[in-house]
């Protein structure tokens, strides 16, 4: 055979443009996401880590490297040790022990020198609230002119341009701060007493540029001056003096040595640009190094042996760590399913394409052609239209999700095009390796599964039970396995096998009913669905595995937006919450109640410092009305219980010190006190008499595991006024209840306390990415779909066209096309129900998404456990019957349109 020519390609696409076009389309689309993730994990990785670092004090989010002067060379070289050219000098040297990829930002770092105490000043003009002398902080650092403005007066210098240990006299800046709240102005003169008196002359004040920068948190006294107290007994009125901060020229650091101890300091700030989450690893090993390594003995070699090192990025690279350690495993389970279903389209539409030209390509092999030339006019043919469309989506990726890598989302998409571009030839290569005249009819319901097959497709269910038992066991933890990722697709997979192996046994039992209905229609939908070529059993395999991996996303979003409602309602108690350190206003709770979507209002009194067994212990105590506490219990569904039992208080009268009073506990605090009576000592002194009469886990009012709630009509009036009021409805109106709070209390929303769990970009960026996952699933199963009708449609229009000429009326012809479908589609939108929810029951032990959806490992509302969500499991299906049912219909009605002539023309492949 010739080699591939430029005509055959040509010729290929301008017979079927449609085909192509959509080849293209569904490459690019495709490329385009499979780009697209691996970008969108950098990005919200990235951004992850760089919040942990940035949330982490700014003086633990640098590394902080400090050394004293050289003393073991003489008195000039020890000047010699603190003087900016060394200091400089140094800074250079400690930047190079610094490791990649661990990068610092030279422009947000600092170095100098400063005493290592405050000294103080006996000059009486500066502010002494208990008598005690005002204390300052000498410090001389690096570029102060680059991070300060100048508001009045000029920057320090040093009279003669060096100063030495012996100088006594200096110059300084204040920041406008320190310069209001001491009362210095520019010309000011500060004498400080140290082991060789200083004067201090301010030349300026000034303005940090960025006051939370790192330049600024070597000592925070530099920023602003601090009340301090002077250390004694606690309780005690212990007097206070202030300390504040003097920043003197570099150059004037020698004077600051010959007054003070002093320390030398180089302040290394990361920076932020350079902090990628692929490079977590390195990352702690570079700042390692510097805190006990290699670095730390290049530093001690280059400054002195004493030189120290600290920091706290070790323990925010940790702590992101376990973060992305509990999450990632969950990211990768819904990216695995997505890819999975992608590629089985891709792989169904080559399938598809191989079996619509079956005819044609038996028809090149008998007249000569080789497999392999074949093969070759095949890629030529799908390559020239899925190249450029993987390129396309490729860039698409590109100016969608800047500032990520190139390399994996490039391989990503050459991944996509390569899997177009390669099923259709490799498919026709398998179906056409021996030459056949005739390979006989291909019905579904009369094809048997070679031995081969049985054994790939028992391989495969074993590999799936070992992945979803191994999730089960270990769950969804970092290095669980790539096996174990794909657990929900496997499911999927195993339930796409056993319905391509079920599905042809109805068409078998009912194709000798159907026969003795009345009318041509249902027998002949049967006969068509029963043969239905074997090869149309693989939108089965997308379709499954498409539900599969929908049902469990949408499961995951789902169990995290019910572990955030839950926490939130633990936290808050209700829909929103007001409450007060005293009594609430007369007149609040009408007033909130007539806020809008504010249904109920119910009171409460709350002592938090209830005392029991004779005082030595305290805890929250909740004084209620039963009857509207128990039906705020059971709406909120926090320890709902009747409201009669804490209403009859035995022995004495209700009010009567001597009665005893029903109470409702917490477990702790029940299996502290017992069931027998006990004294409480309210917060007025009365003392009640309560017994635990109920016990439950939660409670709206109090959020812990200590609480007793009582009666509040039992109880004296002044001990139990309520201070909190608990609000219950839908939608509420958030301004509305604040402004009808009218600051008679902090109030707390449901809503505004959910939003707060979505804490760093790890738990959005997962969320989105799970989102994602379930919308190219439900896409990929309705594509699927149109495929698999798609390649049938010619014939289906032919088939009607003939039936036409034999009198089938338009209605039959559509009744027809639609029963046909269903054989295919109700099973497959069944089977994907009941698969979605096994695989969701099989994987729910192994998933925790607690991580996912609140800030810490744990949740106030516990394990946060994958469960079943209906939505997710009927809209797929729901959709895919809708769509088979609705291309049938439109297809019927579209062929009754078209004459009869143009549909059975002589020589058309249908």
């Amino acid at each position: 055979m010739n080699r591939v020519t430029a005509p055959w390609v040509r010729t290929r696409l301008r017979a079927a443009p449609g085909a192509a076009v959509a080849l293209a389309v569904l490459v690019a689309l495709t490329a385009c996401l499979a780009a697209a993730f691996p970008r969108a994990l950098d990005r919200y990785t990235d951004a992850g880590l760089r919040q942990a670092v940035e949330r982490t004090p700014v003086d633990e989010s640098s590394i902080l490297v400090t050394a004293g002067p050289d003393l073991d060379g003489g008195l000039a070289h020890t000047e010699e040790s603190v003087r900016p050219e060394r200091l400089t000098e140094l800074y250079r040297s400690t930047l190079d022990a610094v490791e990649r990829p661990l990068v610092i930002d030279k422009k947000r770092s600092s170095y100098g020198v400063r005493s290592t105490d405050t000294l103080p000043s006996p000059d009486e003009w500066l502010p002494r609230p208990d008598g005690l002398p005002a204390e300052l902080l000498l410090a001389a650092p690096h570029g102060l002119a680059d991070h300060t403005r100048l508001r009045s007066g000029r920057l320090p210098e040093v009279p003669g341009g060096e100063a030495g240990i012996e100088t006594t006299e200096v110059q300084a800046a204040v920041t406008e701060e320190t310069a209001r709240t001491l009362h210095v102005e520019v010309g000011s003169v500060i004498h400080l007493s140290a082991h060789r008196d200083l004067t201090v002359r301010v030349t300026g004040i000034v303005t940090p540029e960025d006051a939370d920068s790192p330049y600024w948190s070597v000592d925070s006294l530099l920023r602003a001056p601090s009340l301090r107290r002077v250390p004694g007994p606690m309780g005690a009125s212990n007097p206070s003096y202030w300390v504040g901060g003097l920043l003197l020229a570099p150059e004037a650091a020698p004077a600051v040595l010959g007054a003070t101890p002093t320390v030398r300091y180089w302040h290394l700030t990361p920076s932020p640009d350079a902090l990628h989450s692929r490079d977590l690893d390195g990352l702690a090993s570079a700042v390692a190094s510097l805190e006990s390594g290699p670095g730390l003995e290049r530093l001690h070699a280059t400054i002195n042996p004493l030189t120290d090192v600290t920091t706290g990025l070790d323990a925010a690279f940790t702590a992101y760590g376990e973060l992305r350690g509990d999450i990632g495993p969950l990211v990768v389970v819904a990216a695995s399913g997505a890819g999975t279903v992608a590629a089985v389209v891709l792989l169904m539409a080559g399938g598809l394409a191989g079996e619509r030209r079956r005819a044609e390509l038996a028809l090149l092999r008998a007249r000569g052609a080789s497999v392999r030339g074949m093969v070759g006019r095949l890629l030529a043919e799908t390559a020239v239209v899925a190249v450029p469309a993987g390129a396309l989506g490729f860039g698409a990726a590109l100016l969608a999700l800047p500032g990520a890598r190139l390399l994996p989302a490039l391989w990503a998409a050459a991944a996509v095009t390569a899997v177009a571009a390669l099923a259709l030839p490799l498919r026709a290569a398998a179906a056409h390796h021996a030459v056949r005249i005739h390979d006989g009819r291909r019905d579904v319901a009369s094809a048997r599964a070679s031995r081969r097959r049985t054994v790939a497709e028992l391989t495969v269910v074993v590999l799936a039970l070992g992945a979803v038992e191994m999730l089960r066991r270990r769950g969804a933890t970092d290095g669980a396995g790539d096996l174990v990722a794909v657990a929900p697709v496997l499911v999927g997979v195993i339930a796409a096998l056993v319905l391509v192996r079920l599905y042809p046994l109805p068409l078998r039992g009912l194709a000798r009913p159907a026969r003795r209905l009345r009318g041509a229609v249902g027998p002949l939908a049967l006969a068509r669905a029963g043969r239905t070529s074997a090869s149309a059993v693989l939108p089965l395999l997308a379709l499954l595995t498409a539900f599969t991996v929908a049902a469990f996303g949408g499961s995951v979003l789902n169990g995290v937006a019910d572990a955030r409602d839950r926490a939130a309602l633990l936290s808050v108690g209700a829909d929103a919450r007001v409450e007060a350190e005293a009594a609430l206003p007369a007149g609040l709770a009408g007033r909130l109640g007539q806020a809008p979507g504010v249904r109920e209002v119910t009171e409460v009194g709350i002592d938090y410092q209830a005392k029991i067994q004779n005082g030595r212990q305290s805890l929250p105590l909740a004084t209620v009305d039963p009857a509207g506490y128990a039906a705020l219990a059971g709406r909120t569904g926090l320890g709902a219980f009747p409201a009669g039992e804490l209403g009859r208080p035995d022995g004495a009268e209700g009010g009567s010190e001597d009665a005893v009073r029903p109470a409702l506990a917490s477990p702790a605090v029940a299996e502290r006190l017992g069931t027998d009576t006990f004294h409480v000592r309210l917060a007025d002194g009365t003392l009640a008499t309560l017994r635990i009469v109920l016990v439950r886990d939660r409670t709206p009012a109090v959020n812990g595991d200590d609480f007793l709630v009582v009666d509040r009509a039992q109880l004296p009036a002044a001990a139990t006024r309520p201070n909190v009021a608990l609000l219950t409805g839908g939608d509420l109106d958030a301004g509305a209840v604040h402004r009808a709070a009218d600051d008679a209390g902090t109030v707390h929303l449901r809503s505004e306390e959910r939003g707060t769990y979505v804490d760093s970009p790890l738990q959005s960026g997962g969320e989105r990415i799970y989102t994602a996952a379930v919308a190219a699933a439900a896409g990929y199963a309705a594509l699927a779909l149109l495929l698999s009708l798609a390649s049938a449609a010619p014939e289906r229009a032919a088939l009607l066209a003939r039936l036409r000429t034999m009198g089938l009326t338009r209605a039959q012809g559509r009744r027809l096309l639609v029963l046909e479908s269903l054989p295919q589609a109700l099973p497959a939108a069944l089977g994907g129900i009941l698969t979605g929810w096994a695989a969701v029951r099989l994987l729910s032990p192994g998933i925790d998404l607690t991580t996912l959806a609140v800030p810490a490992t744990t949740s106030p509302a516990g394990r946060a456990e994958l469960s079943a969500d209906p939505w997710s499991l009927a809209v797929p299906a729901v959709a895919v019957l809708v769509l088979a049912v609705g291309v049938a219909a439109v297809q019927a009605w579209w062929s009754g349109r078209r004459g009869a002539v143009a549909e059975l023309r002589a020589g058309d492949a249908r």
